[in-house]
């Protein structure tokens, strides 16, 4: 498997691996999508797997490069060319040869592009950027050699920077023989409109509950440990369900709530607590969690002036969100303020901003809208 570093921006701490994830729970509806493409030799070449972060998009793509770079290709099927039966499910065991190389990383008909690491701070880029995407160039000629179907997994698709969209689009658009391309989005908004017209879709939904129950078991997470209110803020989501256990993300959302249940009155000593929790070094992922926590408040808010339920998270929350919200016309400003606050917040993480004062600035403008 030819990556681009070793970094792996793709793993949530706490959890495996998508790559050593057996079974997947509660998409059956895309997997059975794919095998009905794949069995009637109508395979595309480039698919978009969409959905809230953490639900099993990552899993069912590397669920599907197994089976693919397991599964022979039907002129290589039998002495006599005879085709292969239709299948029936993507599953491969984990002990199969290609699955082993996979896990090893070293599997030659696969290609993982996404952030790489910047050797000079050691941390992972913000984005992908167009030299991964080049490498790509040096993969197909390697592999091409070695015959076979060809996989790349993008991961994610939507944290490239333009050029490197630009540079994808022309492997879209004139892919090599026997090449399979595999997007993975959680905002496939915030793709090129020819990016996304030259991809066929599977949008996976969240779990349910027994799902994300049985998903979560199968990550090594005790559910007996996981509250109520943990399981109504991941919403469905596993890879959300492991990171707030992990960073206390119930306790987050609480101080979070408290600071916007005494709106419009601006508490002070509630905001600088917050701003106070996530201010120490190495609280990075914290402090990422919290700035989520807060579009996700605010997104429910906006929902609850147009009348659209939400599993509570905090008893007595409901109430809060639709006296900040009791129309339509306040339920769109929530949103546009939901907006602003959730592009300033990212371009100032990305630039490094004092994240106190980004917190209590956010503050400030949540409460300039709850007061207007």
């Amino acid at each position: 498997m030819r990556e681009q570093s070793s970094a792996e921006p793709d793993r949530i701490d706490g959890a495996p691996h998508p790559r050593d994830v057996e079974a997947l729970f509660g998409h059956e509806g895309a997997e059975a999508a794919f095998l009905d493409a794949f069995n009637q030799d109508r395979l595309h070449h480039a698919w978009l797997l969409t959905g809230r972060q953490g639900i099993g998009k990552a899993t069912l793509a590397w669920r599907i490069a197994r089976f693919l770079l397991a599964t022979p290709a039907v002129n290589d099927t039998g002495f006599f060319g005879d085709a292969p039966a239709d299948k029936a499910s993507l599953y491969v065991d984990l002990d199969h040869p290609v699955a082993r190389r996979m896990r090893a990383g070293s599997e030659a008909g696969l290609f993982v592009l996404r952030r790489p690491l910047d050797e000079k701070t050691n941390r992972l880029k913000s984005v992908i950027t167009v030299d991964e995407v080049r490498k790509l160039k040096n993969f197909f000629a390697l592999s091409a050699s070695e015959g076979g179907r060809r996989v790349v997994i993008v991961d994610a698709a939507d944290e490239m920077n333009p050029s490197a969209a630009n540079a994808l689009l022309k492997v879209l658009e004139e892919p090599p023989a026997k090449t399979y391309l595999f997007l993975i989005s959680h905002q496939p908004s915030r793709l090129l409109p020819t990016i996304r017209s030259r991809c066929r879709e599977l949008r996976l939904q969240p779990l349910g509950t027994d799902e994300l129950k049985a998903a979560l078991h199968q990550v090594g997470t005790d559910t007996s440990t996981i509250s109520d209110g943990l399981m109504a803020l991941c919403a469905g989501s596993v890879g959300e369900a492991v990171r707030l256990a992990n960073l206390d993300g119930l306790k987050l959302y609480q101080a979070i709530l408290s600071v916007i249940e005494t709106m419009p009155k601006f508490d002070r000593q509630k905001a600088q607590a917050l701003a106070e929790m996530t201010n120490k070094r190495g609280a990075e992922d914290q402090r990422e969690l919290l700035f989520s926590l807060v579009e996700n408040i605010l997104s429910r808010i906006a929902r609850a002036g147009v009348m659209v339920a939400s599993n509570e998270v905090v008893e007595g929350e409901s109430q809060i969100f639709s006296r900040l919200s009791p129309t339509a016309a306040k339920a769109r400003m929530w949103a546009e303020t939901t907006q602003e606050i959730t592009e300033r917040n990212r371009h100032g993480l990305s630039v490094n901003l004092d994240p106190a004062a980004l917190i209590l600035d956010t503050v400030f403008r949540i409460q300039k809208t709850a007061e207007a």
